[in-house]
């Protein structure tokens, strides 16, 4: 059988490895700094946990799962026979892989909220599944790490996030466009353009302006229903560059913009390192959310979004919990890789592990290599000895081919007299030095 993975999947040698470990600790260290405390969820949910949250085009990218033993046997034998696969699903499938870790995380305050403070802040970094089609960028299996609040509707939270996100990618060396809307102003735009009953396909075809276009949105448009006027309506407002510039006569439209005029006062003194852009087309196509919306894409490299969120008003209401306003964002982990390996923007000794490999010439130097090892790990120094004393060109070869910074050849002359010779395998130095003398010298 021919070894292979599922498209949308992929494995990581050592070296990418070390590098997500690098965005995941950067990441993990800026949550922390502002409070956030971690939690984890399964990677399985209750198919009724999960849909019916992310939208009509969400809900077909969840991942089914069949019943455990006959799934056949209480199957909809009416929709097995019609090959209705809409109807089939419930009888065969009650689980499925989650889609996102902020639905998960509705469900876990509901569950917890008797052993959780609130505001409660919580950071997730995890896997998540979409039945999507993979390309540059986009996969089925993937990492998000998410910082969420819930608990409160303050706006401080919003600024908050937005300080995260510029920490965070600053820290990594990328530069980013944070671009902020809110969805009542998405709202008050359809208000204005008189589809107020049809607001929700509209911020849907909005929200794939950057992927088909004027022409294909208003296409899309056309297709549910839209009169050319209220389109024209709808695509002369989102003109507008300026938030000052925004007029409206509606409620909604006028609390977006005020809302998003606080979260600019909130950051007024923060001293950002990357760009805060108001963006009308900015839609999020997640159903869940209420007001505030953002979404991250670099500078310098031609890649989707690397972050988004926003605020949800009323996202455990549905597990039982009303009224209860959270606001959160996330981080693409596999894209952000992505762009930084493209970007070469990971430090060059990110991928070390080992410091220092001791090489032998013969089967009792090997013994005295593996003493000498004890003492050098039980300094806290990554120390690795090579197995077996074959030839000395072989085991240099492993060193250089390992990136180890620094290597000890353990011959007769080392074992009697206790001096080491250290080489330094960049510059091609080497120092004569006793075990202590080592120790400080690698610590």
């Amino acid at each position: 059988m021919k070894p292979q993975i599922l498209k949308g999947t992929r494995d990581f040698l050592p070296e990418q490895v070390y590098k997500r470990n690098y965005i995941f600790d950067i990441i993990k260290s800026v949550f922390q700094k502002y409070g956030y405390l971690p939690i984890e969820t399964p990677v399985m949910e209750h198919l009724s946990t999960l849909t019916g949250k992310y939208g009509e085009e969400g809900d077909k990218l969840l991942f089914k799962l069949l019943n455990n033993g006959d799934f056949l046997a209480k199957a909809n034998k009416d929709a097995l026979a019609a090959n209705d696969s809409v109807g089939l699903i419930p009888s065969i499938s009650k689980r499925g892989l989650r889609y996102d870790l902020t639905v998960p995380f509705a469900r876990f305050v509901v569950m917890h909220q008797n052993d959780i403070s609130f505001p409660f802040k919580r950071y997730q970094i995890q896997p998540v599944w979409r039945a999507d089609r993979p390309q540059k960028g986009r996969y089925q299996e993937f990492y998000q790490c998410d910082v969420d609040v819930v608990g409160s509707d303050s706006l401080l939270y919003e600024a908050e996030l937005i300080q995260i996100y510029d920490e965070v990618f600053s820290h990594l060396g990328l530069n980013v466009t944070i671009k902020v809307n809110n969805r009542k102003i998405l709202k008050g735009i359809a208000d204005e353009a008189g589809l107020s009953d049809q607001w929700v396909d509209m911020t849907v075809a909005i929200d794939k302006l950057d992927k088909i276009g004027e022409e294909g949105v208003r296409k899309e448009m056309e297709g549910k229903g839209f009169t050319s006027n209220a389109i024209d309506k709808v695509f002369s407002l989102l003109a507008t560059e300026k938030l000052e510039d925004l007029n409206f006569t509606n409620e909604s439209g006028k609390k977006g913009k005020e809302e998003l005029l606080a979260i600019h006062d909130f950051l007024d003194e923060s001293k950002l390192k990357n760009k805060v852009k108001f963006d009308m087309t900015l839609a999020r196509g997640l159903g869940y959310y209420t007001g505030f919306i953002v979404e991250v894409s670099a500078d310098d490299a031609v890649m989707g979004s690397i972050g988004g969120g926003g605020r949800y008003d009323d996202l455990t209401g549905s597990f039982g919990m009303k009224d209860m306003s959270g606001v959160g964002v996330s981080f693409g982990a596999e894209r952000i890789y992505d762009v930084m390996e493209e970007l070469d923007l990971f430090p060059t000794d990110v991928t070390q592990s080992t410091q220092i490999i001791l090489l032998s010439f013969d089967k009792k130097c090997l013994e005295h290599a593996a003493k000498i090892a004890f003492k050098l790990r039980a300094a806290n120094i990554a120390t690795e000895v090579y197995p077996s004393a074959v030839k000395m060109k072989k085991q240099m070869k492993y060193a250089n081919d390992r990136g180890i910074p620094y290597v000890i050849v353990i011959g007769s002359e080392e074992m009697e007299n206790g001096i080491y010779k250290l080489k330094n395998m960049t510059s091609g130095d080497q120092q004569s030095l006793s075990m202590d003398d080592l120790l400080l010298k690698l610590q």
